[in-house]
């Protein structure tokens, strides 16, 4: 395979402005063929705005973007005839049945897939004759996903897929991005989730506040922090960073919020140097936790706060 068939999309120095608000500012990214690519980050970080520009939906003011060869602007027409695309709100024509729905998309296009087995890979058999409105928000979302894949794109574009989903519906459509995966399509996904980014994702760019802030594999991300876990705690007076540096095995502290953020390579030796160090201090510790590395520490540590807090 060479490098430019390799390569499904290409992105440099992509940028999208509203007046002085740089929505997304100038990044650069690749992805291959095959694989799903995830862009996490909390809302506002412009994945979506990316996605939008990617899919022919907003203009980019700066930068270029091609998608399989084809400028995302000049080549427009061809582009969306290699794309599917399941955007974080969709509005469906609601009193249309399933069947029906996928059979007038189908019609928008030279070529379909035979929709039978597109729904039974969406897992919504017992729903082929059931009125959209009548479908869960798993189901629904599960048929976004099919009328992207009904004319069989190379790349699928999925937008927050599993926003506002209870635990088992996120799970199924886990199971189901996995298996267009193993069906050889490639996927870029945008997600806060980063359980769902680690899980899914066979590479991740982190974005925040417009910029590409990070990109490698889970493992590769969670590698470059140096530190193989971290201890939490809150503490209602102030600790000076020096001081908890100096503790045995500490590579980093990070503060916020009066929550103390300890990166070690050491837990045990960490933990009796923090523990001695708050006896002698007459300091209380609360919350007090220890957990391997996540891709929640690697934000951490590039922005200083939390996903969760952005």
């Amino acid at each position: 395979m060479t490098e430019s068939t390799e390569r499904m999309i290409h992105v440099q120095d992509l940028r999208k402005n509203y007046g002085n608000f740089q929505a997304v500012d100038g990044i650069s990214f690749h992805v291959k063929q095959g694989e799903i690519f995830g862009l996490l980050g909390p809302n506002g970080a412009g994945k979506s705005t990316t996605i939008e520009m990617l899919v022919g939906l907003r203009k980019p003011d700066g930068g270029t973007a091609t998608i399989r060869g084809f400028d995302v602007v000049r080549d427009l027409h061809q582009v969306k005839e290699v794309i599917g695309i399941q955007l974080q709100s969709t509005t469906l024509f609601e009193l249309l049945t399933v069947k029906e729905i996928l059979e007038l998309y189908a019609s928008f296009y030279k070529k379909s897939i035979p929709l039978e087995p597109l729904i039974d890979d969406m897992l919504l058999t017992e729903k082929t004759n059931s009125r959209i409105k009548t479908l869960s928000g798993g189901q629904k979302q599960r048929l976004a996903i099919a009328l992207a894949l009904v004319h069989d794109p190379f790349i699928i574009f999925l937008d927050e897929p599993t926003t506002g989903l209870d635990p088992q519906a996120r799970r199924t459509l886990w199971d189901i991005i996995l298996k267009l995966k193993d069906k050889g399509k490639t996927t870029v996904l945008t997600t806060h989730y980063m359980d769902e980014a680690q899980v899914l994702c066979d590479r991740i760019a982190i974005m925040d506040q417009g910029k590409l802030i990070g990109l490698n594999t889970a493992n590769g991300l969670i590698k470059q922090l140096n530190a193989d876990s971290t201890v939490e705690f809150f503490a209602k007076v102030e600790i000076a960073t020096a001081e908890l540096e100096s503790l045995n095995g500490v590579l980093q502290v990070e503060t916020r919020k009066g929550r103390y953020t300890l990166f070690t390579n050491d837990l045990q030796n960490t933990l009796v140097s923090l523990l001695q160090f708050a006896n002698e201090r007459d300091i209380t510790l609360s919350d007090l936790q220890t957990h391997t590395a996540t891709l929640e520490d690697v934000f951490i540590q590039m922005t200083g706060r939390s996903l969760r807090e952005s």
